[in-house]
């Protein structure tokens, strides 16, 4: 399964100024990692946003936006957002650094050993 380079692209642009950003190929798409928690990612062409359960109800009622269900159940705190959802730059960061502003809620990883 491939990804919208592209749209992988325009996140770069969002993140590119927060700390310790990194990319990892994940999903059969690329996932964006902040502090070592996927924050969003592509797949195909729509965006993954980890929206956070406080934000879950409120991102599904936006328009293009659907429940992820990658592993065949719903994935709470976890949102696709198709591409109609992000067409304008200004509402790709608007997803991209609330899904930022929940991961940097999240306590510190513990490094494996």
């Amino acid at each position: 399964m491939a990804y919208d380079e592209g749209l992988a692209e325009r996140v770069r642009d969002v993140v590119m100024d927060m700390p310790t950003v990194d990319e990892k190929k994940m999903f059969g798409g690329l996932a964006f990692m902040l502090n070592d928690y996927m924050v969003c990612g592509v797949m195909e062409e729509t965006l993954m946003a980890r929206v956070g359960p406080d934000n879950y109800a409120a991102s599904l009622a936006k328009p293009h936006t659907r429940e992820m269900d990658f592993t065949g159940r719903s994935m709470k705190g976890y949102v696709y957002i198709d591409p109609e959802g992000v067409e304008s730059d200004q509402d790709l960061a608007t997803w991209v650094n609330l899904c930022a502003d929940f991961v940097m809620t999240l306590p510190p990883k513990k490094k494996k050993k």
